[in-house]
């Protein structure tokens, strides 16, 4: 595979790099300043939220990770991707956010049960915050930009990992001013807050990414919508069994596609190509697509892998050799077609364009010969032009 080939997901693991490298520098800054303030005026809130801060340097240094080797292509090993690495790395952010709200509201529930006295913090402790909090909404702005542009679920969670911070870096806000004013418990209460904007935030990406492991399908209006783009391709008769799943933001579909029943093979095929070309235009995110290509309209019949199957070419033709031979038509047949529709096989004879032989009546007499095959439906007549023979 070439350079080029490989460039746009070298690219998205390059831009994704980048943002957060620059996320691991604003937490560890801001966790910094955050846990130092809080200990020196003693204010439980601004701790815990420094040790939010400090928690996002765990899930940054794996969100680089992830990047990396999810954003690799397939291989022999893997040949849809690696993309449920981010899948992976999403799930145990999520479970990291969890188990950090858990400990800052026991922390602080024991904390407020204890009557600790909790001092003013001062003005300074306010603007740390107040500057923590639009450093922190900054950092998310830009990784939800290179999120949605990248299509990478695992830099969402993380840019929502960073809003997270500020939603509770407010709250730590309105207690410290609390506080300031001679209302200690503000505090507390704060802290017991951060905690749970940090759970529900844990909650929401263990969901999302435990939906997308078990292969929770698109929903409803986006399925009809990729039913109505194939559909649009003319020569589409049909579209069953459509099915859906994601990962790590792409999407993968397989779908039954029904064609007129006596098309050739490969115009059958190109219909499905162009049928994937629409989808893939429709929906950019659409990265994996496998079509299969129906003579007739199967829905709800089960899989017919599944079920006795009919003789395939090389038995038809032994069994039709056998009571055909002897007939005067036979000499004349250049090939057979078959066609397997309705569960019986219609086989069309073709024969020499020059044959004196009236067609009814040929058809009439080949299938009387045929009529004790079980699975024999009938034979359709068509003549050809008789190839030339090879020259030595």
């Amino acid at each position: 595979m070439s350079s080029t080939e490989h460039s746009p997901a070298l690219h998205k693991a390059q831009e994704a790099r980048r943002v957060t490298l620059l996320a691991i520098w604003v937490d560890a800054i801001v966790g910094l300043v955050k846990l130092i303030t809080g200990i020196i005026v003693g204010s439980a809130a601004l701790v815990a939220d420094g040790i939010h801060s400090f928690s996002d340097l765990v899930t940054d240094g794996f969100v680089l990770a992830a990047t990396h080797y999810g954003s690799q292509d397939p291989d022999h090993d893997h040949p849809y991707g690696h993309g449920r690495i981010e899948t992976l790395a999403t799930l145990f952010l999520g479970s990291v956010l969890i188990f950090v709200a858990g400990a800052i509201a026991w922390s602080s529930i024991e904390r407020l049960v204890a009557g600790a006295e909790i001092p003013p913090p001062g003005l300074w402790a306010m603007l740390i915050a107040l500057l923590a909090l639009l450093a922190k909404e900054a950092l998310f702005r830009l990784t939800m930009r290179v999120a949605r542009r990248l299509r990478s679920k695992l830099l969402e969670a993380n840019a929502w990992h960073s809003r997270s911070d500020v939603l509770s870096t407010g709250v730590v806000l309105v207690g410290l001013v609390g506080t300031q004013l001679g209302h200690g418990w503000l505090d507390t209460i704060a802290a017991v807050i951060v905690g749970l904007l940090v759970g529900k935030v844990g909650w929401d990406l263990l969901w999302e990414s435990g939906r997308e492991l078990v292969d929770t399908a698109l929903p409803v209006p986006q399925q009809e919508a990729m039913r109505e783009v194939a559909l649009s391709v003319p020569g589409v008769a049909g579209v069953h069994d459509l099915r859906t799943r994601q990962s790590a933001g792409h999407t993968m579909l397989d779908l039954h596609v029904v064609v007129p029943p006596r098309i050739s093979v490969s115009e059958g095929h190109e219909i499905g190509n162009e049928v994937s070309r629409r989808l893939r235009q429709a929906f950019p995110a659409l990265t994996d697509l496998t079509f299969h290509i129906d003579p007739e309209d199967d829905a709800g019949e089960g899989d017919p892998s599944r079920l006795p199957g009919l003789p395939l070419r090389p038995a038809v033709e032994a069994a039709l050799t056998e009571r055909w031979a002897g007939l005067p038509e036979w000499p004349w047949i250049l090939d057979l077609e078959l066609h397997y529709l309705e569960g019986a096989v219609t086989v069309v004879a073709c024969l020499d364009e020059h044959s004196p032989l009236e067609s009814a009546a040929t058809a009439r007499r080949l299938a009387r010969a045929a009529d004790d095959l079980e699975w024999f439906a009938q034979v359709e007549i068509r003549r050809l032009a008789a190839l030339p023979s090879p020259t030595r």
